[in-house]
């Protein structure tokens, strides 16, 4: 998947308002794509540093299913 605009240079995007991060590498479902694009363009995506799972995980987030 193409990564957008202010997370472009991050893997893991994460949703502050449900604890839940998308892999954006991995992404292949329209739906879940979807979901990513809006939530880059709103204020409540988060980018990790450092662009890791395992960081995600250590402040909460679960990886979307």
């Amino acid at each position: 998947m193409e990564r957008n605009g202010r997370f472009e240079h991050f893997r893991f995007l994460g949703d502050k308002r449900t604890q839940v991060v998308y892999d954006v590498d991995e992404t292949i479902d329209e739906e879940t794509m979807a979901k990513i694009t809006e939530l880059a363009e709103s204020p409540f995506g988060l980018g990790f540093g450092p662009d890791t799972l395992a960081e995600a995980r250590n402040r909460g987030y679960r990886l979307a299913e």
